[in-house]
């Protein structure tokens, strides 16, 4: 089975990283650079899915959803 998940990373003030997945509610992780945080997304994403599995529960993903940023300059 293939999913596919959109990962959000914010950067912190001190420099690290805290990366969320939408599609999967609660699941956070962080990381101190972009390589690493997206390292963590991965590990963070595949405990999750595998924590639902054990559940029974459907495993949500982002096929089909479709992404846009919007920017917007204030005076």
């Amino acid at each position: 089975m293939q999913l596919t998940y959109k990962i959000l990373l914010h950067k912190e003030p001190e420099g690290s990283y805290t990366v969320s997945v939408p599609a999967l509610n609660g699941c956070v992780t962080f990381g101190e650079t972009v390589e690493d945080s997206i390292q963590m997304a991965k590990e963070a994403i595949e405990l999750y899915i595998e924590e639902l599995q054990d559940r029974g529960e459907d495993i949500p993903d982002d096929t089909g959803t479709l992404e846009y940023s919007l920017t917007f300059q204030t005076t």
